[in-house]
């Protein structure tokens, strides 16, 4: 009866919450997770649903010993034991597959006098610490004490092919690897390749020290060759970043973030054109409940919700040419924002204003024969895609967005923005100077609407996502936006491969379609014969395999 009343919470004390992420393995956070609030006989107190980012909320439990347990679709359960909560508790859980839980076999038999469970069956480590057991009237869990776990190491290699990305086209090789040397630090390492030139690379090393209440700390240093990159009089553009910021928690209701990203980029050959510039960015938000208000600063763009973008690539600002420098895509944008969010809906509203220097216009090229390279624009000879920069917009409107988990665990979001973007003059023959000065503001919107999920027999993960705005834009409206859905039709899709019973989950096939209708395409003829042909997203595919060990 006495550890019975030890074990039981405190009836009369201020109410608590339990927040936390679940994520599998390699670190992805899982949508649609419930989760589970138990007491220590393991009877259900409370339900969740984790919502977009792998997070959930259960609010109002009175302080005392709990554990948790998380349950995701192609996932054993996860159960973390011994949870005192308190005011503002955190727990974060991670869900394995069975794969993953065998590698942990005991490499001996316990000893006979080894500590014995009143469990129906358990599955323990050579440390003796306990992996798996069986419920008695539950399933097949993954058990964590709380009280850490061993190193892991894990890595990935993905080869693929792909057209229509600046920088990118053709065949890739990238090579990954993560390290969690405790339950506080990550390490990743990443080199993204082209196997048909001796120096083409991005690579990418992180790292991020887990504060627990207060925070985190994270860095990445990003680098990127590419010799096929040109312009005239100059060729093999180089590019490196440091990106570093810190989070700050004050409880349950204040989040901080503060940080900035130091970029350097130059033509090699002693190109005296060089970039180099300091892009800070913060952001704060306050949280009641269920709901948030925040405020953000950034000075350069975020990367779009693109599949196959890279680590590394994602790290490094955009650059082109204009007036026959190189010059890097940066401005000022200041937002504030209301958000509410439950297990399985979100709902954001936010106001912004935005000043961009250097905005960059990608464009397919066509020359004339015998046409020469022009000063204004930065070459790809693989992919046939350039790029130029126009003077600068500002811009001012309202993003909104609405998402909502259905049966299935299938998700849909539509999404509205207003603001300007910038279009080009007429299409007759013109000099390429000539069309760049006349770019100009025009009010705009857009509308958007993204699909995803698993399909539960195959496994395959799937987001279908078409976001519309007036085909006469170059640039996109509200181009800081976070998590922004790419123009037009996009479909991204993720099979994983049995080839054998053991290795269910390590292999993977790769598609992402971008533009799939080919819609946005501006063209102009020049004076001197050559076609640029303009679009807010060229048309895109890649694919692969990605092998994970």
């Amino acid at each position: 009866m006495l550890i019975a009343a030890g074990l039981a919470p405190v009836h009369g004390a201020t109410p608590g919450s339990v927040s936390g992420v679940v994520r599998d393995s390699s670190g992805i956070p899982q949508i649609g997770a419930e989760v589970q609030l138990l007491r220590p006989d393991l009877t259900v107190i409370a339900s969740v649903y984790t919502g977009p980012t792998g997070h959930f909320l259960i609010p109002s439990v009175l302080p005392g010993r709990y554990a948790l347990k998380a349950m995701g679709s192609s996932f054993l359960p996860a159960l973390r034991e011994d949870v005192r909560v308190r005011t503002g508790t955190v727990v974060n859980l991670t869900l394995n597959t069975l794969y993953e839980v065998m590698q942990w076999l005991p490499s001996e038999p316990r000893s006979p006098g080894a500590e014995q469970d009143d469990w129906k069956w358990t599955l323990r480590s050579a440390a003796n610490r306990p992996l798996l057991r069986w419920l008695e009237d539950g399933p097949l869990v993954v058990v964590s004490d709380g009280s850490g776990s061993a190193p892991r190491l894990k890595a990935r290699l993905v080869a693929m092919g792909q057209e229509g990305t600046f920088g990118e086209s053709g065949e890739r090789v990238e090579a990954s690897l993560e390290q969690v040397p405790s339950d506080r630090r990550e390490l990743l390492a990443e080199v993204d390749f082209d196997p048909a030139t001796n120096a083409g690379m991005e690579s990418m090393l992180g790292f991020r020290q887990d504060l627990g209440f207060a925070g985190s700390v994270q860095s990445v240093a990003a680098v990127s060759i590419h010799p096929e990159i040109e312009s005239a009089g100059s060729d093999g553009l180089s590019e490196a970043a440091m990106r570093s910021w810190e989070t700050i928690n004050l409880g349950d209701e204040f989040k901080g973030e503060v940080g900035s990203t130091q970029v350097l980029a130059r033509f090699g050959g002693g190109s005296p054109n060089t970039v180099a510039a300091v892009l800070p960015f913060a952001s704060v938000a306050w949280r009641t409940g269920n709901s948030s208000v925040g405020y953000s600063l950034a000075t350069s763009a975020p990367s779009p919700e693109d599949d196959s973008l890279t680590e590394a690539r994602s790290a490094l600002p955009v650059l082109s040419m204009r007036d026959g420098q190189l010059v890097l895509e940066h401005g000022l944008h200041q937002q504030i924002g209301w958000e509410r969010q439950t297990a399985t809906s979100n709902v954001a509203f936010t106001v912004y204003a935005d000043r961009i220097a250097n905005p960059a216009l990608e464009a397919m090229r066509h020359p004339s024969a015998g046409g020469e390279m022009d000063p204004q624009l930065l070459y790809d000879r693989t992919s046939g895609l350039v790029r130029t920069a126009a003077r600068g917009v500002s811009s001012a409107g309202l993003t909104a967005s609405a998402m909502h988990t259905l049966p299935g665990n299938t998700q849909v979001r539509v999404s509205y923005a207003s603001g300007n973007a910038l279009v080009l003059g007429p299409t007759s023959s013109t000099a390429l100077a000539s069309l760049l000065s006349s770019a100009h503001p025009r009010r705009a919107q857009t509308y958007a609407i993204s699909l995803s999920g698993i399909l539960d027999r195959s496994g395959t993960r799937w987001r279908a996502t078409y976001r519309w705005q007036p085909e006469s834009t170059v640039t996109n409206v509200a181009s800081f936006r976070e998590n922004a859905e790419e123009p037009y039709l996009n479909l991204h899709l993720r099979q994983a491969l049995r080839l054998h019973r053991d290795a269910a989950g390590r292999f993977e096939a790769l598609l992402n379609l971008r533009n799939l209708l080919a819609q946005g395409y501006q063209p102009y003829v020049l004076s001197d014969g050559s076609v640029l042909v303009f679009a807010q997203a060229q048309r895109g595919v890649s694919g692969g395999l990605a092998f994970t060990f």
